[in-house]
């Protein structure tokens, strides 16, 4: 729009400085609003000739300088209007195409570096793409979000409205990371009001709000601030420790902590004699240190934190990730 109206303010210019070369049938004189309206009716290509170049000039800078200016004028507006409705329609079937089939999907409230990290970690880890909806207020990360292909819904996910498009009602799982702590807080109401069965994974900034964020009906929330400051921290105290620490929050190289099932195999033994590093065990919901009395010998149905090689080398392996027998409860 500001090409075309750099094209439509100069070639008035052009017109009026040159406003003796010009012949108005309507009083023989070209004045600054006469050129205005020739541009404006020549740009268009309408044309109704009671304004016409009478020099020799003027009809040369009409057909070397006016002529192209129309023809670039008429391409920016139409190719401009051509792009809008593309990309609108190529946004409602995208959008058609994953409302048909989205169910028990997961939706990602705010595509900053957090949003965008939580979404990489869960496709690393199987999540399908097209069950990703992101929902994002600002253009910058609706445009990364599509450049990344996944279904965008542009809106603040404090309103109903933008949430219901994206629909929360049927979604398995909601990760919040929002800017502002305040957002959060509204953000996660909504969802928990609009969802009562979603599991929800909330981002906060400050600790002190942590309370409030769970209130709200968050399932679990992360502290960004002081996790970075712990880590900060550890890593000024020992080097070596922070290195590892981080090499656990990088997915696909080193190590990696992971939830995984009970095999067969490992029904009644103690959670250090595995394969894996055991760091804790999930019975009944309830999550055990390894070294808990209540965990000493592992049974059906119990599940696994363990940090373990991120890719199975000869000498590292990774159970549970070739097709064994899981220990699931038994009804």
């Amino acid at each position: 729009m500001l090409l075309a109206l750099s094209i439509l303010v100069g070639t008035v210019l052009l017109v009026w400085l040159d406003a003796d070369g010009y012949y108005d049938a309507r009083d023989e004189h070209v004045s600054f609003r006469d050129a205005i309206y020739y541009t404006t009716v020549t740009l268009s290509t309408t044309g109704y000739g009671d304004i016409a170049p009478s020099t020799d000039t003027a009809r040369m800078i009409n057909a070397f300088v006016i002529t192209p200016a129309r023809i670039a004028f008429l391409v920016l507006l139409i190719g401009t209007t051509l792009e809008v409705l593309a990309s609108q329609g190529r946004e409602m079937f995208r959008v058609a195409r994953w409302r048909k089939h989205m169910d028990q999907h997961v939706v990602i409230i705010g595509y900053g570096n957090k949003g965008r990290s939580a979404t990489t970690t869960l496709v690393m880890n199987g999540q399908d793409p097209r069950s990703i909806v992101v929902v994002d207020p600002s253009p910058t990360g609706v445009e990364d979000a599509h450049a990344d292909g996944y279904a965008v819904v542009a809106g603040d996910a404090t309103r109903r409205e933008v949430l219901r498009r994206a629909e929360v009602e049927n979604a398995r799982q909601v990760i919040i990371t929002t800017d502002r702590d305040d957002s959060t807080v509204l953000a996660t109401l909504t969802v928990r009001q609009l969802n009562p069965a979603a599991y929800i994974v909330a981002a906060v900034r400050e600790e002190e709000n942590v309370p409030l964020i769970r209130q709200s009906g968050a399932d679990s929330v992360v502290t960004s601030s002081d996790a970075v400051g712990r880590l900060v921290g550890l890593s000024s105290l020992s080097p070596t420790l922070g290195a590892v620490l981080e090499d656990l929050l990088t997915y696909g190289q080193g190590l990696e902590v992971a939830e995984r099932e009970l095999l067969v195999n490992e029904v009644g033994k103690q959670p250090q004699s595995l394969t894996d590093q055991v760091i804790a065990v999930v019975r009944d919901e309830k999550v055990y240190r390894y070294f808990d009395p209540s965990v000493t010998l592992l049974a059906r149905g119990d599940r696994l934190i363990v940090v373990r090689p991120a890719q199975e080398l000869p000498w590292a392996p990774r159970p549970g990730t070739h097709g064994e027998e899981l220990a699931v409860e038994r009804d």
